[in-house]
Parts: C-alpha cells; sequence; structure tokens
C-alpha cells in the first residue's frame, strides 16, 4: 500500500475514533448531555432515580446530588454547582430570591409534599386544648400552610387582606384557644420533636415525615388539602430554561406514568401536581 494512502487510512479511523470519544450515543442516536440535579433524600432523589432509564433513553444521563438541608440547594444552583434542582415549592423560591438577590426561576410543577400536623396526645385540632403548644419548623415559607389547616379547621382566623402564601403567625386574628405556635426548629428535627413527646402538636413537612416512616395519611390528625399552591418544583437558572435535557426532564417528571407512580409509591403521602 502507498504511503499517501496509509496516512489517509490512519486519519479515518483517528477521526472515527475522536468521534467515538467525545461522547456516548443514546438509544435514539443522539449525543449523551449529562446534567446533575440537587435534591433532598425523600422522595425527590427516589422520584428522579425513577426517571433515569427514561431519561438515558433519551440521551440524558441524569446525575443525582443529594442535600440534607433547605439551605445549600439554592446556594448550589446559582453558584453553578448543580444544573437544577428539586426540593422546593414556589412560595419557598420567591421568598428566597428576595432574600438572597437571586433570580432562580420555576421549570415546571411535580408534586404535592402535604404537610401534616401530629400528635401523641390528641386525635384532632379540635381536641386540642387551651393554651396548647404547636411546634413548627423555621422555615418561614410553610407558615401559610400551617395557618391554613388551622383556619379551615376553625382553630384561628386570618387578618383581612392578607396574602396566605407568605402570612406569619402575626398575620393571625383571633385565636380562642391562645394556641401557642413555637417555630424555632430544624425542619428536619421536626420528627424527632414528636417521637419525643414535645408539644402537643408537631407540624411536619411530608418528605422528613416519610423518611422517619411517620405516613401523612395514617397517622396525622390533620393534613394540607391537595388543593394546596405548595407543590414542589425543579429549580434552574434563567439561562437554563431553553435547556433541553432540562425540558426532557420535566416531561418525564410530569407524564403520566411518572405521576401514577408517585401515586402508587407513597400511597397518599406524596401527591402528583397534575
Amino acid at each position: 500500500m502507498k504511503k499517501g494512502k496509509i496516512f489517509s487510512l490512519l486519519a479515518v479511523v483517528a477521526t472515527a475514533f475522536l468521534l467515538v470519544s467525545c461522547g456516548k450515543k443514546s438509544s435514539t442516536g443522539s449525543k449523551t448531555t449529562t446534567i446533575t440535579v440537587g435534591a433532598s433524600a425523600v422522595p425527590h432523589a427516589q422520584i428522579l432515580k425513577h426517571v433515569q432509564p427514561e431519561l438515558k433513553k433519551e440521551g440524558v444521563n441524569l446525575k443525582i446530588k443529594v442535600f440534607q438541608d433547605y439551605v445549600l440547594p439554592n446556594k448550589a444552583l446559582a453558584g453553578g454547582d448543580i444544573d437544577a434542582n428539586y426540593f422546593q415549592h414556589i412560595p419557598f423560591l420567591k421568598q428566597w430570591n428576595a432574600k438572597n438577590k437571586g433570580n432562580l426561576i420555576n421549570a415546571g410543577a411535580v408534586h404535592l409534599e402535604p404537610i401534616s400536623v401530629f400528635s401523641k396526645k390528641y386525635k384532632s385540632l379540635k381536641d386540642l386544648p387551651k393554651n396548647a403548644t404547636v411546634l413548627v419548623s423555621s422555615n418561614t415559607p410553610d407558615y401559610g400552610r400551617v395557618l391554613t389547616i388551622f383556619k379551615d379547621a376553625g382553630l384561628i382566623t386570618i387578618k383581612k387582606g392578607v396574602d396566605i402564601t407568605s402570612a406569619t403567625f402575626s398575620d393571625i386574628a383571633s385565636n380562642p384557644k391562645n394556641l401557642q405556635f413555637k417555630h424555632s426548629y430544624e425542619p428536619k428535627l421536626m420528627p424527632q420533636l414528636y417521637k419525643n413527646d414535645q408539644g402537643d402538636a408537631v407540624v411536619i413537612n411530608a418528605n422528613y415525615a416519610v423518611q422517619s416512616d411517620l405516613n401523612p395519611i395514617t397517622k396525622s390528625i390533620a393534613i394540607e388539602k391537595s388543593s394546596s399552591p405548595y407543590k414542589n418544583i425543579i429549580a434552574i437558572r434563567p439561562n437554563e430554561k431553553n435547556n433541553k435535557a432540562i425540558k426532557k426532564l420535566v416531561k418525564a417528571l410530569q407524564s403520566k406514568s411518572t405521576q401514577d407512580w408517585i401515586k402508587k409509591h407513597y400511597k397518599g403521602a406524596v401527591l402528583p401536581a397534575k
């Protein structure tokens, strides 16, 4: 074989090797894109793992970074350490943006984690005695959810004109039983406070409740309604709103099959957004 032909053949082989090494191909033949999503362990990371195989077929390599609190995921997203996060609802995102001069945006709602009230002493909210102590987390964006539960039970009223999604305990207009709402605890500590018999009632977010084997449907004395506006979302930076991989992620999470899986898998403790 002539030297020129040998060099031409080597060039073709080298080019082919370079194309293969540049990125794996999905089942559709397109190049695989890797995205990293920050999430709470339960149920967010579990739901993400559920859609991983489907996304792989669509050319998306989904990596999941688990966070144990509500503080770091948005910092990591704003700092560019992750491509999206999945742990919060819109009121939380709005408050975080306002407090931190952030501009993170909502890419789509996935599920609702109904916040619930637990008690070892009483079987219903109406059984709470005068001056009962209700323990609530320090997560301010959830206060409106808590207030709504107690308002719907007829135990308190809210000042007129107050937007319930931004309401705080200072917005209570009447409280006939003089319920004492104490709200200085980290969200992840609430199940332990309940197990330690602290307070007359303890309000717990569904992710921490499920993580502690406390099913809100069967063990709580009151639970947030499914019509709640506090659905958990995929949050992203504004410059990622046209990211095809993230769009595929949201589509997979909002698909009927995934929403049905959420409903079946969590038995009502986590509710599909659609």
